[in-house]
């Protein structure tokens, strides 16, 4: 039975703007359990990237956390004082940025970089540090890993960059490493192999992953299981295989058929009509209503909460009962 390591319950973060309030993340629950990628998907602008700040609790002016819980091992993430969630930040949760080159400072070597979490949270040395970031570099499969150790960011290559902060991030062996589109400022060889570096890490350590993406071709690879996001809701909750089987929810069906199949197409590639509304004053009752082939009466009027469907199985729409 999967032993919950993070549960994310009721999640609300909202941003104060001149032109209103933006609702990113507007109610959102799930678990991450020990041992197991977690994808978290939709398309961008959903509330993904919000998520995950949120978790960290790296959400800052104009934005807020306005309610929810967020239960790590037991204990409230949102309630705790910020001096003992810096000794979680980094020691236990982690975090890889999307953009390497903006999440690494420019006057630092990379070894030094790494080097500040073990210095941090753990009684060492400078030379015992520097010789834990040596050792990480080394783990992330990076040539030369004291020469490596020893360069600044701007000299190494989008994937070096990339292997930098994951060894960064793992350098504490936490628990729960989040992934914040990890493969984004890579070309396509690059993010195969960050991507098997990242599962050879998480099966090694054996820590959970959560990874937040819009590519669902990622997800079918890597996942255990997914929440599908949609303007700052979750949508739908199910093991990856589920979801790529039967998917429920008429959103991720339309995610589902926008995926090319094979090398020869065999047939033409749907899009979901229109856009994603706006955050700041989203339509009454489903939100996805405005772009859905299948909307009712009532789902213009009533929001649908997340019901289940079977074991492990939850999805938020009129046509199930919700």
């Amino acid at each position: 039975m999967a032993t919950p390591l993070l549960a994310v319950e009721e999640l609300r973060t909202y941003f104060y703007l001149s032109g209103g309030v933006v609702k990113a993340v507007d109610g959102v629950s799930f678990v991450v359990n020990e041992d197991e990628v977690f994808c978290l998907v939709g398309e961008t602008g959903c509330g993904k990237s919000v998520t995950s700040l949120s978790i960290m609790r790296l959400i800052f002016h104009p934005g807020k956390i306005e309610g929810g819980r967020l239960v790590y091992r037991g204990k409230d993430l949102l309630a705790i004082p910020e001096d003992e969630m810096r000794k979680i930040r980094g020691k236990e949760i982690a975090m890889i940025f999307q953009n390497p080159m903006r999440s690494l400072n420019p006057v630092f070597t990379i070894g030094d970089q790494i080097a500040e979490a073990p210095l941090t949270h753990f009684d060492l040395s400078n030379r015992d540090a520097w010789n834990r970031a040596i050792e990480f570099v080394s783990k992330v499969k990076m040539p030369d890993p004291e020469m490596r150790a020893k360069s600044y960011p701007h000299v190494l290559s989008g994937g070096m960059r990339q292997r930098s902060m994951i060894a960064m991030m793992i350098s504490c062996e936490p628990s729960l490493l989040i992934a914040d589109e990890p493969t984004t400022s890579v070309d396509v060889t690059i993010q195969a192999q960050i991507m098997d570096l990242l599962l050879e890490i998480k099966k090694r350590r054996k820590m959970s992953m959560m990874l937040i993406t819009h590519n669902f071709g990622l997800v079918g690879e890597m996942g255990d299981r997914a929440a599908v996001m949609y303007c700052g809701k979750v949508v739908e909750i199910g093991s990856v295989r589920e979801i790529f089987r039967e998917p429920l929810h008429p959103y991720t069906q339309g995610l589902l058929k926008c995926l090319p199949v094979g090398f020869e197409r065999k047939r033409e590639l749907e899009v979901i009509p229109g856009t994603l509304p706006s955050p700041v004053n989203p339509p009454q009752g489903c939100r996805f209503c405005p772009r859905c082939s299948l909307a009712m009466m009532g789902c213009k009027l009533q929001e649908p909460p997340l019901v289940a469907q079977g074991k492990d199985r939850l999805v938020a729409c009129h046509l199930y009962g919700g």
